[in-house]
C-alpha cells in the first residue's frame, strides 16, 4: 500500500496545520511528560511555524497539560532517587531541556544537603562491592570520578568515600577476622 507524500505544515490550511501540531504534542505527551521548550523544538523542528506553536503551547499551558514547575519537580524527584544525581546535575539537566533557571533552582531545593549525601553514600557503598581488589588510592580515583559524573561537589565526594571506605576496611576486616568452626 502506497503511502500519501508528505505534506509541509506551510501548505496545510490554518486549521489542519494546528489540528497535526496538536496530534504530534499529544502523542508526545503521551510517551513522558515534557517542557514547553521541548515541545517548541519539535514542532519547529517538523517545519511548524511561530504563531502556529506558541498559539498550541499556550492552550496547553493553560489547560494545565504542560507545566514546566511540575516537570521539574517530577524530573528532580525521579533522577535523584533512580539515578542518584546531585542538585548541580539536576538542575544542569532541567536547563538543557528549557526549563527557566528560577523553576529549575526551585525543584532542586528539593534534595537538601542531607538527602544528596545520603545519596552519595548510597551510591559509594553500591559501588565499592565491584571495585575488587584494587589498592585505596585507586579506589577513591574512581568513586570520586563516579560522583563528579553525577554531580556531586569534590570536597563531598571526597568526605563520603574517605568514611565509606574506613567502614568498608572495617566490616572486611571483621569478615576476615571470622571464622567457620
Amino acid at each position: 500500500m502506497a503511502r500519501a507524500p508528505k505534506v509541509e505544515p506551510a501548505e496545510l490550511p490554518p486549521e489542519e496545520r494546528a489540528k497535526k501540531a496538536k496530534e504530534i504534542c499529544f502523542d508526545l505527551l503521551a510517551a513522558r511528560p515534557r517542557t514547553v521548550d521541548e515541545l517548541r523544538q519539535t514542532l519547529r523542528r517538523k517545519g511548524f511555524d511561530d504563531e502556529t506553536v506558541e498559539e498550541l503551547l499556550g492552550k496547553l499551558d493553560r489547560s494545565g497539560l504542560v507545566n514546566d514547575a511540575e516537570f521539574a519537580e517530577t524530573w528532580v524527584r525521579n533522577r535523584h532517587a533512580h539515578q542518584g544525581l546531585s542538585r548541580t546535575a539536576l538542575v544542569a539537566e532541567l536547563r538543557r531541556k528549557g526549563v527557566d533557571e528560577e523553576i529549575a533552582n526551585q525543584a532542586a531545593e528539593e534534595v537538601d544537603r542531607e538527602s544528596e549525601e545520603e545519596r552519595a553514600r548510597e551510591l559509594v557503598r553500591k559501588r565499592l562491592g565491584s571495585l575488587g581488589s584494587v589498592d585505596e588510592q585507586t579506589a577513591i580515583r574512581r568513586l570520586l570520578g563516579f560522583l563528579a559524573r553525577k554531580g556531586y561537589p569534590q570536597g563531598l565526594a571526597y568526605t563520603v568515600i574517605r568514611d565509606e571506605l574506613r567502614t568498608y576496611g572495617a566490616e572486611s576486616a571483621l569478615l576476615d577476622d571470622v571464622t567457620l568452626d
